[in-house]
């Protein structure tokens, strides 16, 4: 939702659920740190939609949803005095009224799960159907990450040289420079030449290959870099599988970002295989950006 000077705020999904609890606190720190207001959403609905209710029933049942959100913009000062934040109560599912109010917002923040769901679930529909379909960056929390509301980030990004990877490492350099952070960008490689047996590639020099794509690696960090000179960059080119060297990556990491779909996913492909495993086995804040324009 646009504020009243015209900038977007900071949409956060809250359920009361530990996770959504999670999210506003990061929500806040990251308004603070964007001086821009924070948006609290409650979706609410009657469980049993083809049953008729009466409007008394409906009423309370409303009512109930609005005190929900009015805790989140509670929690919200108590976290960060000063700040603006005002509640979004409406009717209807939680992703599709997430996904609606996101065109309006700068960024998206939920907890990895809600209310819903089973005690063992490590990732909610939620969490998935919103980075899978938002025109805005979203940002996925877990009940236990930590507080971001310290200096000093260390902020890891998943590069693989496409669009929506550059679109990642743009928003995890802006994050770094609001944070006094660091940046580290992995690409992970897998050997053509470590398949097994018939499926190993005929006529490939494994050595060659690799040292093209570490060379193309370190030109698209450096063009990006380029526009931020003030945060510290590192790199990392593992050969590993990019899912398991993703979540190697991330262990001990303030954020970690990655595009919604890297090289490899095929069109209609919503979420990467990278971003799905980061999602169900990351334990810090995950960032999806979108692909550009």
């Amino acid at each position: 939702m646009l504020d009243r000077d015209g900038g977007r705020s900071i949409l956060v999904g809250y359920d009361e659920s530990s996770g959504s609890e999670q999210a506003l606190r990061w929500a806040a720190e990251e308004a603070r740190l964007r001086d821009c207001p924070v948006l609290v959403c409650h979706a609410w609905q009657w469980p049993y939609p083809l049953r008729p209710i009466s409007e008394q029933v409906l009423a309370q049942v409303e009512e109930i949803a609005t005190t929900v959100v009015q805790n989140g913009v509670d929690h919200v000062r108590e976290c960060q005095a000063g700040i603006d934040v005002r509640p979004l109560l409406t009717k209807g599912p939680v992703s599709a009224v997430l996904l609606g109010a996101a065109h309006e917002a700068e960024l998206v923040v939920l907890g990895s799960r809600g209310v819903g769901g089973f005690e063992d679930l490590r990732v909610g529909s939620a969490a998935v159907q919103v980075p899978a379909h938002s025109a805005r960056p979203v940002v996925v929390v877990r009940p236990a990450a930590e507080p971001a509301d310290h200096y000093g980030a260390r902020i890891v990004v998943g590069v693989d040289g496409s669009p929506a990877s550059q679109e990642a490492f743009g928003f995890a350099l802006r994050e770094a420079t609001l944070r006094g952070g660091t940046v580290t960008a992995i690409c992970a490689w897998w050997d053509p030449g470590a398949l097994p047996g018939p499926d190993r590639l005929p006529f490939v020099d494994a050595a060659v290959v690799r040292a093209g794509a570490e060379t193309r690696f370190q030109q698209v960090v450096s063009a990006l870099t380029a526009q931020y000179p003030d945060v510290p960059v590192t790199t990392e080119f593992v050969a590993e599988r990019p899912p398991r060297a993703i979540v190697e990556a991330a262990k001990g990491a303030t954020l970690l970002v990655l595009g919604r779909s890297g090289l490899g996913s095929g069109k209609r492909t919503l979420l990467g295989a990278v971003t799905q495993a980061a999602l169900s086995e990351v334990h810090c804040p995950v960032a999806v950006t979108p692909p550009p324009d």
